[in-house]
């Protein structure tokens, strides 16, 4: 039990961020563009997303004479290029809301998209500059200057359009991101609508289901966990242990679907008030370096990280096994806790998800090199055991090969 000596901390009000969910939500985004003041809208999405469904045909044909455009060439992480092509066609169309469907990658580059908007920034080389001059985290001083409105439309569970204070691209001539950070970037809209996510391939849909349920147990025990943050985020991996299986494309389940959804949202409950861990830090070194998806990473990553957090975290993770359907009476938190991890590894491999490094292709001979990247990610130092040596890392990494 905790006492109340330990009870100490911050907690700081969540974004004004609107959410509306339900079936057939997206059919009424042209009236809640108008509620936020939007009246020229450009729609981003990935190729994937605006060939293989309908999802974006059906938002551009509700938005109706608002629409000046769809621009579908975001494809994994946003290159820099299409982000610049995306900038000058919202600048061009005189655009003042961005619509982004799909996952966490449109959310990201939406946000960094709009910030280029508002600088002027038209090149590939200046935003190159920028970066240089800033060691690929921007901070640009917004303030009086006009940013368009942010909506978000998901396709996928990873949860990204519930970020706030910042968004990125890739620079894929030197192979990492570009950030931004400022308070007003957040999603001034987002739109739950399971109809939306139909046609997400099953590896996409599930993987990121478990990206959700990564970022619960990070947020669980992570620096920056609160009482307020605890309660949504057992919700939501309940939500997820329950319904993730019974929510595949095959299933047809909207409502399903719609839950995942539901729980993808309370999993990011409480932003900005918490932090990542080292199951996220990995998944950004190795996302980024294979071009893995980050869902694959939850799923190769945080069992082994869990384990590697429990001596400081049992009485955290200890609180997932109700969730999970498990009996705790008579159990120690370490029991409980080990329960847990078995339940979430068990998950994982029902679902047909990669578990291993070696699963995803990537080389063994690569492992320090992926460590010792890992140890510049703001979510090693945010762990509940502050990773700051490479064996900590390899540790992790080798359990996980």
């Amino acid at each position: 039990m905790v006492s109340f000596e330990q009870l100490n901390g911050e907690f700081d009000p969540p974004v004004q961020t609107r959410v509306v969910f339900g079936r057939g939500k997206a059919d009424q985004i042209r009236e809640e563009v108008d509620r936020l003041g939007g009246r020229r809208v450009l729609v981003l999405s990935g190729r994937s997303v605006a060939e293989k469904t309908g999802a974006v045909r059906q938002v551009a044909a509700a938005l109706g004479d608002s629409c000046v455009g769809v621009y579908s060439g975001l494809t994994q992480r946003a290159p820099l290029g299409a982000a610049v092509e995306a900038t000058k066609m919202a600048l061009e169309g005189k655009a003042d809301t961005l619509v982004g469907v799909g996952g966490s990658t449109i959310s990201d580059a939406a946000r960094m998209i709009g910030v280029m908007m508002a600088e002027g920034i038209t090149t590939e080389e200046r935003l190159r500059e920028l970066a240089q001059e800033h060691d690929g985290d921007l901070a640009p001083d917004l303030d009086g200057k006009e940013l368009p409105w942010q909506v978000s439309i998901p396709t996928t569970l990873s949860a990204g359009e519930f970020n706030a204070s910042g968004g990125n691209v890739l620079d894929d001539r030197a192979g990492h991101k570009i950030r931004v950070r400022h308070p007003s970037l957040f999603s001034h809209l987002i739109v739950l609508d399971p109809e939306m996510t139909v046609g997400t391939p099953d590896w996409l849909w599930l993987s990121t289901g478990v990206k959700a349920l990564d970022h619960c147990i990070e947020r669980l025990y992570s620096k920056g966990n609160q009482p307020a943050i605890d309660a949504p985020v057992l919700a939501a991996a309940e939500r997820l242990f329950n319904y993730l299986p019974k929510s595949r494309e095959q299933n047809r389940d909207l409502d399903a679907r719609l839950q995942c959804l539901v729980a993808a949202w309370l999993s990011m409950m409480g932003v900005p008030n918490f932090a990542a861990g080292l199951s996220h830090a990995l998944g950004h070194v190795i996302g980024v370096r294979y071009s893995v998806g980050h869902g694959y990473t939850s799923c190769v990553t945080q069992p082994y990280v869990m384990e590697f957090n429990r001596p400081v975290s049992a009485h955290k993770q200890a609180l997932l096994a109700r969730p999970a359907g498990i009996d705790t009476r008579g159990m120690s938190d370490e029991a409980a806790a080990e329960a847990a991890a078995r339940a979430v590894d068990d998950f994982i491999m029902g679902l047909g998800m990669p578990h291993r490094l070696r699963e995803l292709e990537i080389p063994r001979e690569d492992l320090p090199s992926i460590a010792e990247e890992t140890l510049q990610d703001r979510g090693a130092q945010n762990n509940a055991i502050p990773v700051t040596r490479i064996e900590q890392v390899m540790e992790v990494l080798e359990k996980a090969f």
